[in-house]
């Protein structure tokens, strides 16, 4: 038997892993048994720093691929994005795993479907305003362009029915709503405008068209959920995401009795003015939090 593990959002800029934190990595990965390695965008904000990681795994036993995130977009020129010329780059191409299994490496792109209120204005308006993805030069509409990438990716996975392959897809956008979060709180409510950008529903309603799909893995949510069978594909979600929004964090600043309530975007500051003991607690637990944020995968 072997295994693939698929991880996104190791964010390594931002969480500022370098060989000791990625070395842990590794380990983990061999404690597992993992034969082969994929990292589903928003390995960093450089593709310079997301190169030297998949080398990195490279050197250490791992064939590894990958796909871009949003986040590393925001560094390409547009034809790069989803045409970039690296062996281990998959982006409507399949690696195959045994004779009649492939991994399938998919970018993917938002349709606004995911929006409470769907005003193509309003939530372009939105997005410039408080949306990373405002930097990412792309020519036309985001429905626009997230339709034309499902049709290509269609022709694709028709193609791999035809072939008779069972295909895992490793892609960064959500493909399904049920695992959009969609706030109650009235001042939460921002995020659920923002829902609109996570992604697409309908590149969820075309692979609910193959039965060849096995698995979809994917992140950007910076949440993890539970597995979700939906027909007979396995759907997983388990981004790395920040150090902020770690498992690891939230038992650290509870235990350590530093909030009464955990609200991430509000920790950055309580980490650094503990950063000598937050940083210990981290080493001790960080291969715990790699195993939390990843899928593996036997085949």
């Amino acid at each position: 038997m072997s295994r693939l593990a698929i991880i996104s959002d190791l964010h390594v800029d931002i969480n500022g892993f370098f060989e000791k934190e990625l070395s842990v990595l590794a380990t983990v990965l061999r404690e597992n048994g993992v034969n082969q390695l994929h990292l589903a965008g928003d390995i960093a904000n450089k593709v310079t720093r997301a190169l030297e990681v998949v080398t990195f795994f490279e050197a250490a036993g791992f064939p590894t691929s990958f796909n871009w995130g949003n986040h590393e977009m925001a560094d390409l020129e547009e034809e790069e994005i989803e045409n970039y010329h690296n062996p281990a780059f998959l982006n409507f191409q399949e690696r195959p795993l045994t004779k009649n299994k492939v991994i399938l490496g998919y970018n993917g792109w938002y349709d606004y479907l995911f929006a409470i209120d769907y005003d193509l204005k309003k939530i372009a308006k939105l997005k410039q305003l408080y949306w990373y993805d405002r930097m990412i030069t792309r020519s036309h509409s985001d429905p626009f362009v997230d339709a034309d990438l499902c049709q290509r990716l269609k022709q694709v996975l028709d193609r791999l029915q035809v072939e008779g392959k069972e295909v895992i897809l490793a892609t960064h956008f959500v493909p399904k709503k049920e695992f959009i979060v969609y706030q109650t709180d009235p001042k939460y409510q921002r995020w659920n405008e923002l829902n609109a950008f996570l992604g697409s529903g309908e590149l969820g309603e075309l692979l609910d068209r193959y039965e060849n799909l096995s698995h979809c893995v994917f992140g950007h949510t910076h949440r993890r959920f539970s597995d979700l069978t939906i027909g007979k594909t396995v759907y997983s979600c388990r981004p790395f995401g920040y150090y902020f929004e770690w498992e690891l964090t939230r038992e650290f600043v509870f235990i350590n009795q530093l909030v009464t309530e955990y609200a991430p975007m509000k920790l950055r500051g309580i980490l650094r003015r503990y950063q000598e003991e937050f940083e210990k607690y981290k080493q001790e637990h960080l291969a715990t939090e790699f195993r939390r944020g990843m899928t593996i995968i036997d085949y």
